[in-house]
């Protein structure tokens, strides 16, 4: 569970930084940054949910 928590942080890092390369490279046209950044949301909320999951069903221990 750790394992995958911590490869799901390192895509949204991965995508924080491709919407950054998006941005500088396209100059405020397209919406490569705007789906980069989408995603990074997504991926976010998706281990926010992950997480709750997690404690709830004991696969992570709490205090």
């Amino acid at each position: 569970m750790k394992v995958v928590i911590v490869l799901l942080l390192l895509v949204v890092i991965a995508s924080l930084f491709s919407g950054l390369f998006f941005l500088l490279k396209d100059k405020g046209q397209g919406t490569r940054m705007a789906k980069a950044l989408t995603i990074r949301v997504g991926v976010s909320i998706g281990i926010f949910v992950l997480l709750m999951a997690g404690y709830y069903f004991g696969l992570l221990p709490g205090k």
